[in-house]
């Protein structure tokens, strides 16, 4: 049986070669991201992020058919938490983490 064949989680098992188009622009930015060697890792990362991101929107589409929508209030402060967070300087391009512990 080929690996291709077998089952695999998401992430897990050897890499298999696979024929896919691109657009030209995307495979510029990637090749100028991390070069040639790095092109197939980079691309199987992001399709990774890409599996994980639909698994969560379809849990959180149950979880909101389950239990109805989110009130907007909780939307807002978690839409607040989220830019906050992002805007910290030490997540800056260029920052140095200063290695915050919890306590």
């Amino acid at each position: 049986m080929a690996a291709e064949e077998k089952e695999f989680g998401l992430g897990e098992g050897p890499a298999v070669k696979a024929s896919v188009s691109l657009r030209a622009g995307n495979i510029r930015a990637v090749r100028e991201r991390v070069g040639a060697r790095g092109f197939s890792a980079y691309v199987d990362a992001a399709v990774e992020r890409q599996i994980e991101r639909d698994l969560l929107e379809e849990a959180l589409q149950a979880n909101e058919d389950a239990s109805g929508p989110i009130p907007q209030t909780l939307r807002d402060e978690a839409a607040d938490l989220f830019r906050s967070v992002k805007a910290a300087p030490e997540l800056q391009e260029g920052a140095e983490w200063t290695g915050h512990e919890a306590g």
